[in-house]
Order: structure tokens, then sequence, then C-alpha cells
């Protein structure tokens, strides 16, 4: 099984049921995916609970109770990798979104690894 999609699919879950906090289990590349959001205003905030190896992942809604995650949208699976020179980074929606690389220097956003001349797989598209 693909543990990103694991991730995106329990936010997603989480958040038609709207909930408040969901927990993954953890793996660095999912805290690093979960901190972007976070820096993204995508969620709350995140935090890893050592004890049992989880990351508690709080989820953000407007004033109005429509929660700030849209869609969650993996590109890149296991069974069909997407990569995109720094030429070629996607723009979501017009850059109302966000696309997530993983680069050779760690995961970015689609904007900060053009900006950096660096280029990558295409892990997710937030919006």
């Amino acid at each position: 099984m693909d543990p990103i999609s694991d991730m995106l699919t329990r936010i997603r879950n989480a958040v038609l049921v709207k909930k408040d906090v969901v927990m993954i289990p953890f793996s660095r590349i999912k805290f690093e995916i979960a901190k972007i959001m976070e820096a993204e205003k995508f969620i709350a905030s995140t935090e890893v609970l050592e004890k049992e190896r989880q990351l508690k992942v709080v989820l953000k809604y407007d004033v109005d109770g429509s929660p700030a995650v849209r869609n969650l949208k993996r590109v890149s699976k296991p069974g069909r990798r997407v990569y995109a020179s720094k030429m070629d980074l996607p723009k979501v929606l017009g850059g109302i979104g966000v696309a997530i690389i993983s680069t050779s220097q760690g995961l970015f956003t689609a904007s900060e690894a053009k900006k950096r001349g660096l280029g990558g797989e295409v892990l997710c598209e937030i919006y």
C-alpha cells in the first residue's frame, strides 16, 4: 500500500466528516508533507507523538465551517511515477493550490522548487 495515498485519504475522509484531528502513522516524508500543508495554511498544526509513533494533524476550517482543504490528489503513484523538470512544474488552479515536489534537496512546493531551479517527482496537489 502507498503510505502517502493513505495519509491523503485519511485527511480527505476526516474533512468529509468534519473531524478536528486525524491520527496518521508516522514517517518522515508524511511529516514533511504535513509541515508544507501547515505552512501553506491548509491545516492548523501538526505534531509527532513519539510514544505512539503517530502524526497528529489538526485540521483547519473557515468561519462558515467549510474546510481549508477542498481537494487532495495523489499525482505520482507507485505504479506510475510522474516527474517534472524545473521548467514544467505544475500550477494548481492558477496558483491557488499547491503541488508538492520531491527533489534531490528535499520536499518543496512547486513555486519554491522553481525558485531554487529544481525539478523532481510530483507527489500530490492540494487545493
